[in-house]
């Protein structure tokens, strides 16, 4: 493969860094790498294969000669930058959700329909972390039996809120441990530590936040299944790294959970723990504290949904995965693969 110009756009913050990492651990064919964050930022450096290499601000003219740039900024900032990259003749993988209902711009989980790659024009979108976690461990059933609806409940780490988040949920660890007084919150809404909190994104007006219609939105333009139904609960834990979801999936055709589990042992992306009596815990079931830093998404807990009409056509199932890594910066690194 040719090598290719690189540029992580926002190299500073826990996803962008990650995908620094993550192209190291892919011997993804680099001619040159750029790293740019905030102004703040200039005169420090980052590794990369053991190089330091230099911070730069954002600027007119930063995106030429530039093919690939991997973007983790947040939605205002993709705005402003991620067309001048585009102008200046670079590809764009976006982690931030700016663009990713637009029409002309696919929607890309790289197990699940990295087809829609090569309909970009100049921009290939990154979906929501919840959602890549959630279509990985559903679009292979999906592809069998057909998904009609889905209820669910995600239990979203503190590392969604980038690392600010991170550090906000340890600090208020700390001060509960020690005795102290709690900081005020300022990543979160509350204080995370020792409370769940039932808001991600914001309030809208049907009374879903914008995280829980993501889950349908989004999914709906990834399987091209326009008539997915989905009824989503996203709920903000105190746990510092790795996203998990409780998920009912109803189908149009038989979908019985020995089934679900012969697909999912062979799916792309995805590791089956589904042993509930295995004396060793890990092999049970999927927790958050065994999928962290890695780059699959654990499957397990699979059962027949008991409430459902129709016998054989409803599942319940659990996931997790690192919301930082295949939730974000693997998925855009695997993208690039594609792109190359």
């Amino acid at each position: 493969m040719t090598a290719k110009n690189v540029c992580v756009l926002g190299a500073t913050g826990a996803v962008g860094q990650q995908m620094i990492q993550c192209l190291e651990e892919a011997s993804f064919p680099i001619a040159s790498l750029k790293l740019i964050a905030s102004k703040s930022s200039v005169g420090k450096t980052a590794k990369f294969l053991g190089e330091d290499i230099a911070l730069q601000e954002a600027k007119d003219g930063c995106f030429d000669d530039v093919d690939i740039v991997l973007s983790a900024v947040e939605n205002n900032i993709a705005k402003i930058w991620i067309p001048k990259a585009v102008k200046a003749g670079a590809v764009v993988v976006d982690n931030s959700s700016a663009y990713r209902l637009d029409k002309d711009v696919p929607l890309v989980v790289a197990e699940v329909n990295p087809q829609d790659i090569e309909q970009n024009n100049g921009i290939i979108a990154n979906p929501n972390c919840a959602t890549i976690i959630a279509l990985l461990a559903v679009a292979p059933l999906h592809k069998q039996a057909t998904i009609k609806r889905m209820i669910v409940s995600t239990y979203q780490a503190a590392s969604g809120a980038g690392m600010p988040g991170i550090t906000e949920l340890l600090t208020q660890q700390k001060a509960i441990a020690q005795g102290s007084d709690v900081p005020e919150p300022k990543a979160f809404v509350d204080q995370l530590a020792m409370n769940l909190i039932p808001d991600i994104g914001g309030i809208g007006d049907n009374f879903y936040t914008s995280e829980e219609m993501k889950m349908q939105n989004e999914g709906r333009k990834i399987l091209h299944h326009e008539n997915l139904r989905v009824n989503c609960t996203c709920v903000r834990v105190p746990i510092a790294r790795s996203h998990s979801e409780s998920i009912t999936v109803e189908f149009e055709n038989e979908m019985t959970p020995d089934m679900a589990r012969d697909i999912l042992a062979d799916a792309k992306g995805v590791k089956l723990i589904d042993d509930v009596r295995n004396d060793d815990p890990k092999k049970r079931y999927p927790m958050p504290l065994y999928t962290s830093d890695q780059d699959l998404v654990f499957v397990g807990r699979i059962r027949e949904d008991i409430s459902a009409f129709e016998p054989n056509k409803s599942l319940a199932l659990w996931c997790t995965g690192d919301q930082i890594r295949i939730g974000a910066a693997t998925n855009a690194v695997k993208i690039a693969q594609h792109l190359i």
